[in-house]
């Protein structure tokens, strides 16, 4: 299981508290994330418990504790783990032609067609997004993981300006424009059964990216 937001498209955790050259906790804390996201798909956040992940990991619920302090403390690491595992498997790959670059994020964060992989990381990471709404944590971590997504589209953008395959344009209100897009597909698969309108954004985003940045009509 690769838990990474992409995939539901939402390396080492900042939250470890072992040494980073320890590998054997390392190798631990990935199966923690892996229990954990095991134990949210079965029981979704609300019903979720420390002794629910702990089964999946079978290991004890004191074991657990000496990682995390709580079930939402376990469940920041899990979205920082999720989107440092975005970061170096999506967002990491070495820069080619900048509209290409835009298409291949697109594909990765709204993919026509869903593996069931796909579909059920999608659902963990859109159940965990709800609750920032009331929860300040998860609404800081989904907010980093945003800026990220801004940041790299940006960048993106920029490098195109650069080498003379886009128009000058606002790279920053381009990024943002692309991620709510993004996101509020993704939420709207998640949320509902209307099969094709991932086809429809995709077709709209691509309009808009060539006209916005080519000038094209």
């Amino acid at each position: 299981m690769n838990v990474d937001p992409a995939d539901g498209a939402d390396g080492a955790d900042r939250g470890d508290r072992a040494d980073a050259g320890d590998t054997g906790q390392r190798s631990t804390e990935e199966r923690i994330m892996e229990a954990t996201f095991r134990a949210l798909l079965e029981h979704g956040y609300c019903d979720l418990s420390i002794a629910n992940i702990a089964e999946e990991f079978e290991m004890s619920k004191s074991s657990l504790y000496y990682h995390y302090d709580s079930k939402d403390d376990l469940l920041v690491a899990f979205l920082r783990f999720a989107a440092k595992r975005f970061e170096e498997t999506t967002l990491s790959r070495p820069p080619s032609d900048p509209m290409a670059d835009l298409e291949h994020l697109v594909e990765k964060l709204l993919p026509l067609e869903q593996r069931a992989e796909q579909r059920e990381i999608q659902t963990v990471m859109s159940e965990l997004r709800s609750q920032s709404v009331t929860n300040a944590a998860f609404r800081e971590e989904f907010s980093d993981i945003d800026d990220l997504l801004v940041a790299t589209i940006r960048d993106i953008v920029e490098r195109g300006i650069e080498d003379g395959s886009f128009r000058e344009v606002d790279s920053t209100r381009v990024a943002e424009h692309v991620v709510a897009t993004l996101n509020g597909a993704r939420a709207a698969r998640a949320t509902t059964n209307r099969e094709t309108a991932p086809a429809a954004v995709r077709v709209s985003l691509a309009s808009y990216l060539d006209t916005t940045l080519r000038g094209r009509r």
